[in-house]
């Protein structure tokens, strides 16, 4: 480390910054940089002293180190990158975007600006570099009264799969077992800060490996979970920091489940009970009893697990138990012969154990006949009864009802000549649309022969079985009507735009005679235009709007302005009512105006600047000087 000290204005500034940050990298060409194709950002370090720029007013680069002190009133913080394309630079404290405001200024060079520095502005602040190819972040810590500092995340990282992670001091670390684990706690500090390592609020000894603020756990297991604190001191005070670290273990299988056990003994005769395996176990069991399915399975944190059946997530009718590790079936016949697997997952990885079930089948048998379809004709058939059977009984044919039911041929029965009876046509269309017509259709005496054919037989033959039906009826009985239309009015209704007004004319029903009937009649018919747009000099009217008045203040909320507004006839140039014009909407006749601070160097009328200053300095002016409060 290269610790360096300046006293500026009651301002100290220590620079710190280790080996491995003093360094301009090597791919970066400072006299060409700008011009080379595809170069990732890269963000330069530099060590120099705070340099005074005016009382008070410091600026520093990244990689140092700023204590803020009495008299401070700006700090300047410079970020200088290189890369093609050029790289955006943005701000961040304490992993968090910088939000800037009237105190946190981020300058045209992209260097950040503290003004009035206070407490709460003390922290890690990164200057981060990007454009396409990559991007680049360098630190710079700002300190109050050289207290440390302690560069902080509040990220959660899970890790599953690398042998080896690296976090810094906050965060909370989920990790394998044997990963080689490290917790970086960066301080910053004048005097340069002693840090201190805890486990569970238990000093570390030296067998830990420690250095240079990092925490180095090898080959951890579950017994080096716990709550990891870093503590920063030195004569202004300290600081403390910690992190979670909790040690996964991916689900494994166990050869037993001692909650199956218990389960089984207070179940029925009738249930069935087996464990998954990763290899896969099987179960035949006979329709309608039950089942206990065991997932024995172990891991930490405790692993989830999820019950699928044929690779789909299973229905909640089914019931759980045991947290999930007994999955129980009370009637297997809702199934069909299918694999059960449970998924053991939680945050190192998953596992899925299998079993297949098997279950005895119901058959169809084929018995009886049905009654016959039709009792004339071509088309009566019967088909042959089934029954279902399991082991030779006859049970319920619901239980068949997943058992693909064998080809029936149909038997013909019934097959003779049909009684004579009348055969009607549709009726034809009405002779008239309205106002009464009439419409015909076809009667006949025909009989269905057992070939299917349909022969023409006397009408007595069908007269002494039934009625013979009309073949004429009256249709569209309803008065004839039409819709009717009144002249067009004056076009003096309301403008719709330009010279555009509206006109208007009465639609009524009416007879073929002229009679008047309710429109209600009329409502099957297409109806005229009640209403319509036309030409009229009256609208041909525009708002006019005269030049804004000068404003009423140079500064501050209360400033405001004004204009004439009028509706005036386009070919007279003359107001008329300003209804004419609301076809369009109205400009408006007032704004706010010079609505600015008003600040010292605000030009301000009369004495109001002497006045200003006056109160600056403390001194008392006299009224006569004055152009009020």
């Amino acid at each position: 480390e290269y610790p360096f000290h300046r006293r500026v204005s009651g301002f100290t500034s220590s620079l710190r910054t280790s080996s491995a940050e003093t360094f301009i990298p090597a791919t970066v060409d400072l006299a060409n940089g700008l011009h080379r194709p595809h170069q990732k950002p890269a963000i330069l370090r530099k060590i120099s002293a705070a340099q005074q720029l005016s009382a008070s007013e410091v600026v520093t680069h990244l990689g140092q180190t700023v204590v803020l002190a009495s008299g401070t009133l700006s700090v300047l913080l410079h970020c200088e990158a290189v890369g093609n394309p050029k790289p955006t630079i943005s701000w961040a404290k304490n992993g968090e975007e910088v939000k800037y405001n009237d105190r946190l200024l981020l300058q045209p060079d992209d260097s950040l600006q503290i003004l009035a520095p206070v407490e709460s502005d003390v922290g890690f602040y990164a200057c981060n570099a990007s454009n396409a190819l990559g991007s680049d972040s360098v630190s710079i810590a700002v300190t109050l009264a050289g207290k440390p500092l302690i560069k902080a995340s509040r990220a959660t990282m899970i890790n599953t799969e690398s042998p080896a992670v690296t976090v810094d001091i906050g965060s909370m670390l989920k990790t394998i077992q044997k990963a080689n684990v490290s917790i970086n706690c960066q301080v910053a500090g004048v005097p340069e800060a002693k840090v201190t390592w805890f486990k569970n609020k238990v000093k570390l000894s030296s067998t830990y490996h420690l250095r240079d603020g990092l925490l180095l756990i090898a080959n951890v297991s579950l017994s080096d979970q716990g709550l990891y604190s870093c503590k920063a001191a030195n004569l202004h005070g300290e600081v403390t920091e910690s992190s979670q670290l909790l040690v996964l273990e991916p689900p494994r299988p166990l050869p037993y489940l001692e909650d199956l056990t218990e389960v089984l003994s207070s179940a029925g005769p009738s249930t069935h009970s087996v464990l998954t395996s990763p290899s896969g176990t099987k179960l035949t069991v006979s329709p309608g009893s039950s089942a206990l399915i065991g997932c024995a399975v172990d891991g930490h944190p405790t692993p989830n697990i999820t019950w699928l059946y044929s690779g789909e997530p299973l229905s909640l009718r089914h019931q759980l138990l045991a947290a999930g590790r007994i999955l129980q079936i009370l009637n297997v016949s809702d199934f069909t012969d299918g694999e059960f697997s449970c998924l053991a997952q939680n945050e190192a990885g998953s596992l899925t154990q299998v079993m297949s079930l098997a279950i005895q089948e119901y058959q169809w048998s084929v018995d009886k006949l049905t009654a016959c379809s039709a009792s004339c004709g071509h088309r009566g058939l019967q088909l042959p009864q089934l029954r279902c059977l399991l082991d030779g009984a006859e049970v319920n044919a619901s239980y068949c009802r997943e058992t693909p039911k064998p080809s029936l041929q149909p038997i013909a029965c019934n097959r003779r000549d049909c009684p004579s009876r009348w055969m009607v046509t549709s009726w034809s269309p009405c002779t008239r649309s309205c106002g009464g017509g009439t419409q015909t259709r076809r009667v006949t005496c025909q009989r269905l022969t057992a070939k299917g054919s349909s022969v023409p037989v006397s009408n007595e033959a069908c007269a002494q079985v039934s009625k013979r039906p009309v073949d004429t009826q009256n249709c569209n009985r309803q008065p004839c009507v039409e819709w009717a239309a009144s002249s067009w009015g004056q076009c003096n209704g309301p403008c719709t735009g330009p010279r555009l007004a509206v006109q208007h004319r009465q639609i009524f029903c009416q007879t073929k005679d002229g009679t008047s009937v309710s429109s209600d009649q009329c409502s099957s018919l297409p109806r005229p235009l009640s209403m319509q747009n036309c030409w009229t000099d009256v609208c041909g009217v525009h708002w006019r709007v005269s030049l804004w008045t000068v404003c009423t203040a140079t500064c501050g909320n209360y400033g405001f302005q004004s204009r004439r507004v009028d509706c005036v006839h386009i070919r007279t140039n003359k107001p008329v009512m300003e209804h004419h014009c609301s076809w369009r909407p109205r400009p408006a006749n007032w704004q706010r105006c010079n609505i600015t601070p008003c600040e010292n160097g605000t030009l301000l009328r009369g004495g109001e600047a002497e006045w200003c200053r006056s109160r600056k300095e403390g001194r008392v002016i006299s009224q006569k000087h004055s152009t009020g409060p």
